[in-house]
């Protein structure tokens, strides 16, 4: 498309998802091309288009330097035409010297509006797909054997958790059938005598 790869930066490692940012320079005019361009590269989450309007600087920078330009006429005409004390001329040349170092950076700034203005920035983001299972850098068996280990322990914490619940209670009511069965006991011999 005629552009390039302004910057790129990648991240990786073990447990991490890989993934990448690069910023891509492009025609302006093959903006929309490029965008487009990048769905066979994976499924598209999100996209932020942003505009910025030169117009206005680049107006204001060319009047600049016609103004700095017809002053720098004016004081080569007066450099060619003053005959007077060398101060004089020594600050005629320094005011001219420094007319054109402004000049110069107008100039400058001019031509960094039209190279923004002619190139469109494409940041791109893109990482892996997240695994369904585990985690990045890791094997979905190996995921699934500890995820059913933890879970067996799990398993078993619960139940011993439940024995501290079940233990007591079942003190209490075995305390409590002994007790009714006592006095039950001791209640049916006198029942009988009567």
């Amino acid at each position: 498309m005629g552009g390039y790869v302004a910057n790129t930066a990648l991240q990786t490692g073990r447990g991490q998802l890989r993934s990448a940012t690069l910023e891509v320079k492009i025609p302006a005019d093959r903006f929309d091309e490029g965008l487009a361009g990048l769905a066979p590269i994976g499924k598209l989450e999100s996209v932020n288009v942003s505009a910025e309007d030169v117009g206005e600087e680049f107006t204001d920078v060319t009047a600049r330097i016609e103004n700095a330009r017809r002053l720098e006429s004016r004081l080569i005409a007066l450099l060619a035409t003053r005959t007077g004390k060398l101060k004089d001329v020594l600050d005629v040349e320094q005011a001219l010297a420094r007319m054109r170092e402004e000049i110069e950076r107008y100039e400058g700034r001019l031509r960094y509006l039209h190279a923004h203005a002619a190139l469109s920035t494409l940041a791109i983001s893109v990482h892996e797909p997240i695994p369904v299972v585990g985690h990045a850098g890791s094997s979905v068996m190996a995921e699934a054997f500890k995820q059913a280990w933890r879970n067996f322990v799990a398993l078993v914490a619960w139940f011993v958790q439940a024995l501290g619940i079940i233990v007591p209670l079942g003190g209490l009511a075995t305390a409590a059938w002994l007790g009714a069965r006592r006095w039950h006991k001791a209640r049916a011999p006198r029942t009988a005598e009567v």
